[in-house]
């Protein structure tokens, strides 16, 4: 009697099949990515800066609170190497914990990871942690496709800010403000999320210490770094995370 042929295991869906998957999840991020981009577009723009400064910018840095930080350290009478390198680290030091927490996840996807590292945005990073691809769905490729999509709708709002910034004429007079308007919201967030306040009070307490004793030209450093220690020294204080099993 012959034997039986094993059944065929069919391999995952290919490359389309995984962009149809993750292209849901990342157009609520769109929405927010092509106005918030535009509006960095348009601070470029009004700072005077060409339409390329944005476009690569927010291609190669894609780390929005930093690119707006960004736009001001250009403007400086002297460019600061050490300065912008440790305010960038202390801007985006979350992304350290990011990367930690995703090492299991970018394990083993070839030459896809090294992208998935340097796009691992915020929000990024919650349809990672958060959304499993469906079944038949090629991991690697759906993590991919969110990511890679993610940044073209940065790079997209932040370009057609600038390029609206050529074709419509208005008084832009205070439009900086909207990096302190970025701040603050994303400091109301966490505090309506988050029950347990002392981070934020912590935060505001150190930065205001430092402004009053060494003024607004050189606070923003040397607050950061005490934010840092007083974490660090009641970091046993805080609740911990139980984990999920």
């Amino acid at each position: 009697m012959q034997a039986q042929p094993a059944p065929r295991t069919h391999p995952p869906g290919g490359k389309t099949a995984a962009f149809r998957a993750a292209l849901p999840y990342t157009l609520p991020i769109c929405v927010g990515f092509l106005f918030l981009g535009m509006s960095y577009g348009f601070l470029m723009r009004s700072q005077g800066f060409s339409v390329w400064y944005p476009l690569f910018m927010s291609m190669f840095i894609f780390a929005g609170s930093m690119e707006f930080v960004t736009a001001n350290l250009l403007l400086l009478p002297t460019f600061q190497p050490l300065h912008a390198f440790l305010l960038t680290l202390m801007v985006n030091a979350r992304h350290l914990f990011y990367g930690l927490s995703m090492l299991d996840k970018f394990k083993n996807l070839g030459w896809k990871k090294p992208y998935l590292i340097f796009g691992l945005c915020d929000e990024t990073f919650s349809i990672h942690c958060a959304v499993t691809p469906p079944a038949g769905i090629d991991r690697g490729w759906f993590m991919f496709f969110v990511t890679i999509l993610n940044q073209i709708y940065w790079v997209a709002g932040a370009t057609l800010g600038s390029l609206l910034g050529y074709l419509i004429q208005f008084n832009t007079t205070g439009i900086e403000f909207v990096m302190t308007a970025l701040f603050v919201v994303m400091f109301l967030t966490q505090w309506e999320e988050n029950k347990d306040h002392r981070p934020a009070l912590i935060g505001v307490g150190c930065t205001a210490l430092c402004l009053v004793v060494l003024g607004s030209d050189h606070f923003l450093l040397p607050a950061m770094g005490l934010i840092i220690l007083a974490f660090l020294a009641l970091r046993k204080t805080f609740p911990q995370e139980v984990p999920q099993t």
